[in-house]
């Protein structure tokens, strides 16, 4: 089974200084989608993960552990 680890959303988000708030409100996406992530009841789609991968430059498959 393929993990995507909100552990490298985390990293992200603290090296970048960015609150999920605010990432979750300029890519568009709920922020209870970021939650729920978090927490494992949640697997992001491959849309979503280009947003945020696009977002800091990295590609998707840094979300992929």
């Amino acid at each position: 089974m393929i993990c995507i680890g909100y552990e490298k959303l985390n990293e992200l988000l603290k090296r970048n200084e960015i609150p999920a708030y605010r990432l979750a409100q300029e890519l568009d996406i709920p922020p209870s989608t970021f939650s729920a992530w978090k927490h494992g009841e949640y697997r992001p789609k491959v849309d979503k993960l280009k947003k945020i991968a696009d977002y800091f430059g990295v590609p998707v498959t840094y979300f992929i552990e």
